[in-house]
């Protein structure tokens, strides 16, 4: 693990939550994005290093409309930076922890991604990113 890459949080309007984000964070969005095979769209933030990534349900089956629907807007997952993430895929399961995708796949921002459940990471969803092309 390099650094939290980014704080996802989960919302019910991308719109008026940019406005709030703007305003807390005296900086607008610098990327908004759809990622159809996750029914979500993204949009981003950067604050110093760090980042902050909303995430609005474009479909009411998507995992952000069961979370949102199961237990309201907040904070939804951290994502790590990680140099190999087939290599951190393997670590991790071989340290117990139960992996939701056994090979990345491609999400917001230009990152390869994976996910372990948060019933192995003390309640907390954890996500791994890797750039692509890196």
């Amino acid at each position: 693990m390099d650094k939290i890459e980014h704080i996802g949080i989960a919302v019910n309007d991308l719109a008026a939550s940019n406005i709030v984000f703007e305003k807390i964070l005296g900086t607008p969005h610098y990327k908004i994005e759809e990622v159809a095979s996750e029914g979500v769209r993204t949009s981003f933030f950067q604050s110093g290093p760090n980042k902050i990534e909303l995430l609005e349900a474009i479909s009411d089956d998507s995992p952000i409309a069961k979370f949102l629907d199961k237990k309201g807007e907040g904070v939804h997952h951290i994502a790590f930076a990680v140099t190999d993430i087939k290599a951190e895929i393997s670590r991790l399961k071989s340290e117990g922890f139960v992996v939701l995708n056994e090979e990345p796949k491609r999400g917001a921002d230009n990152k390869w991604v994976a996910f372990l459940h948060p019933k192995s990471t003390n309640g907390v969803l954890v996500e791994l990113c890797q750039e692509i092309g890196s």
